[in-house]
């Protein structure tokens, strides 16, 4: 008989234990007890073969192959000049000879916020504010490290290193709540993932930028209700409002256009686009070629059909060089992931029914398809120009799995991570390594080094102390299922249940989902798709629910035919499916068809609210938090991508209103928002209140002043969910 291992031992230890498995608490789930660590952020260096990454107050170089530290390139204790507290995010120069320190954060919308920074000369070993006019946006390098870009208070500047970081302002006409210059205004930062709308060109000479007009975008007035006054003094003051441009579906966009400055003759320029005053545009790029032209690319409003021009920034002539339409709308990462390559592009296409790469020349002629086949690809990590060879992520081994690929010049293709699971990389500058993060349904994280070969060269985390808890708190087994909806769809999804669930003693079921476009909650990743995620689920069934998820007709992973059927008519689709994930659910014995729910979060709480009222009685109750509930209500850029405008589809519009259809609506409801709701507005839960007590339906509801979208803060997601949990255990 073979010696059992420690590690074998401690896990036999675990399971005995088994049946007295330790209680989990809502406080062990916010805490985040279960997620394990992730990837972290790191800067891979133009070696290929080390990586930097903050640890306490260093910056520390690491061996990408050993794991080793090779060098301490910045502590904040012994650098001379500015005295930091602490380190915050950073930016390494292309030139790497420089870094600058991110310090004090003030956060404006999802992604943007202000901050301070500071310049860290590492052969001086010294730190030197960038500015001393205040806060600043999205500072940014020139290619050759002799110039930092920023915004300032909605303009442009330009500090320049090798003149004593002499400070050049670019434009000036930058004004709160009408012109915008190198950032995107709500919108575009929210639905086209920009944040820094301006960059240098390949041989840091010129900048280019879009201008954002949103002088007429309507205005909403977010309230900011006093939550502690002052008892020794009278106030009025209960109430303030801060003022948000917000463009609502068929209302009025910023108006966009490009400009350029040279830094040397500090000429601005206009940029001659034939462009509609409705288009969007979404990304500017700069390219290596010899008039360093800058790629436009723009999208009329309906968002179905892309063109990139090429333009050059001296002579302002535009030319286009490639158009892509789409019968229904072009998904954002066709702009968003389009990634240059020396006189090589990719971008990502769905023209023949799946996400695929295209290798493109300067001029917008395609050179090849790089991928194809009945399957999608999430992400392009890099192309080789010497080799002819691509990296990316597919799901090609499993619909709800993914994995890392690469496929060279002759189309062969090679799989570099686990087949199933899902993985996400990060890759050196030279592909020679990348870290991967690899989990499934069951496992935590596990993250690796591999080459570019595909051999696992070192082992960085396996987040033990999270397997060990799963064990110790006898998280239940997520199981697969699928099924077939009565139009001989097939649907998928996965399921927990309690350890008595039986025919003898059939549970409560609780259907979570999110169902937006594109979105997946049934991946095979470790704590995926129910939120807030990491153990939830686990924490449910031990109070006796059975929880399950299901990816209905617009989700995304089984290519752009089944995500784009619920094209102007968002909602209808969608909460037929889930009506019949809880129809199938209730056929089956060891669950209670009567006692079946249904929740989610933003489109996920509009999906709650649709299907609810679809006319289908099959769900006793249900919780929305923050949800949409009529897409008039909310922002033109998503909105019509979608259902295109509301005088151009007002049957949609009818159609896929939550508030339309209220009196069809069955069950307990629970409708949850934040007041300060800068996504999802607050007046769409006040509007589907007021329909709801003109129609004399009883409901519950729960308001959080001051809170954003996504109701941040410990004791406020302790309540959130406290409350959530006690809905559920009255009305199921």
């Amino acid at each position: 008989m073979k010696k059992l291992t420690i590690l074998a031992v401690a896990l036999l230890t675990v399971l005995s234990l088994n049946a007295q498995n330790k209680k989990i608490t809502l406080d062990d789930v916010i805490s985040g007890k279960f997620y394990g660590n992730g990837l972290g952020s790191f800067t891979p260096m133009a070696d290929g073969e080390h990586f930097l990454q903050a640890q306490d107050d260093c910056i520390l170089k690491y061996s990408f192959k050993t794991g080793a530290v090779t060098d301490t390139v910045l502590n904040l204790r012994t650098a001379r000049g500015e005295r930091l507290p602490s380190l915050g995010r950073f930016i390494l120069s292309p030139t790497e000879d420089i870094i600058l320190l991110e310090q004090n954060v003030n956060k404006i919308f999802r992604r943007s916020y202000t901050a301070d920074y500071y310049i860290f000369t590492i052969r001086n070993n010294k730190i030197d504010p960038l500015t001393t006019g205040g806060p600043v946006q999205v500072p940014q390098f020139s290619p050759d490290g002799h110039n930092i870009a920023f915004v300032r208070d909605n303009n442009i500047f330009i500090v320049k290193l090798l003149f004593n970081n002499a400070e050049v302002q670019v434009t000036k006409d930058g004004e709160a709540g009408k012109v915008r210059n190198g950032i995107p205004d709500w919108a575009y930062e929210e639905e086209f993932g920009l944040t820094r709308a301006y960059e240098f060109s390949a041989d840091s000479r010129m900048l280019a930028w879009i201008r954002f007009d949103e002088s007429n975008v309507g205005s909403y007035q977010l309230p900011f209700f006093t939550t502690r006054p002052d008892r020794n003094a009278y106030s009025q003051d209960l109430v303030s409002y801060k003022p948000q441009q917000y463009p609502t579906a068929g209302s009025a966009n910023s108006k966009v256009s490009v400009h350029s400055f040279d830094i040397k003759s500090s000429v601005i320029r206009d940029m001659d686009l034939k462009l509609d005053s409705t288009s969007y545009i979404p990304r500017i790029r700069f390219v290596e070629n010899d008039d360093n032209d800058l790629f436009i690319f723009t999208l009329n409003r309906s968002q179905n059909k892309l063109e990139i021009y090429s333009a050059n920034p001296r002579s302002t002539l535009c030319t286009l060089i490639l158009r892509e339409q789409d019968e229904r709308y072009i998904d954002e990462f066709a702009y968003m992931q389009t990634r240059f390559f020396g006189d090589r592009f990719i971008m990502q296409s769905e023209r023949d029914g799946h996400r695929h790469l295209y290798l493109y020349d300067l001029k917008g002629q395609l050179k090849r398809q790089l991928t194809s086949g009945d399957f999608d690809v999430f992400a392009l990590h890099g192309y080789d120009a010497k080799s002819g060879t691509a990296y990316y992520e597919s799901n090609e081994s499993g619909i709800y799995d993914c994995a890392v690929w690469k496929v060279d010049s002759k189309g062969k293709k090679t799989i570099l991570t686990p087949k199933e699971g899902t993985s996400h990389a990060r890759f050196s500058a030279n592909y020679k390594y990348f870290i991967n993060l690899w989990s499934d349904m069951s496992t935590p994280a596990r993250i690796t080094v591999i080459s570019d070969a595909g051999k696992t060269i070192r082992t960085i985390e396996e987040n033990q102390e999270v397997a060990t808890a799963v064990l110790e708190y006898g998280f239940p087994k997520k199981e697969r299922f699928s099924f077939e909806t009565v139009d001989g769809t097939t649907l998928y999804g996965w399921m927990v249940k309690p350890a008595t669930a039986s025919e003898s003693a059939p549970c409560p079921v609780i259907l979570y989902q999110y169902s937006g476009p594109g979105s997946n909650e049934a991946l095979n990743e470790w704590s995926v798709g129910f939120y807030p995620g990491g153990g939830l689920e686990a924490l449910l069934t031990q109070k006796g629910y059975a929880v399950a998820v299901v990816d209905g007709r617009g989700t995304g992973h089984r290519g752009a035919d089944f995500k784009k059927q619920t094209y102007k008519r968002l909602g209808v689709l969608e909460s037929q499916d889930q009506v019949a994930a809880a129809k199938y659910l209730g056929s089956l014995p060891e669950f209670d068809a009567d006692r079946i729910a249904i929740w989610g979060w933003s489109y996920g709480g509009y999906t709650t609210l649709m299907s609810m009222s679809e006319g289908t009685p099959v769900f006793k109750c249900g919780v929305a938090v923050a949800p949409v509930t009529d897409w008039r209500y909310y922002d033109a850029p998503y909105t019509e991508r979608f259902m295109q405008q509301p005088k151009e589809n007002a049957d949609g519009y009818h159609e896929a209103s939550a508030i339309d259809r209220i009196n069809r609506l069955h069950g307990k409801l629970l409708i949850v928002h934040g007041l300060d709701d800068d996504n999802v507005f607050f007046s769409n839960t006040t509007s589907y209140v007021e329909a709801l007590i003109n129609a004399g339906v009883d409901f519950d509801m729960q308001v959080y002043p001051g809170k954003e979208h996504s109701i941040t803060g410990t004791a406020h997601r302790k309540h959130l969910f406290t409350r959530i949990l006690r809905f559920f255990d009255e009305n199921l």
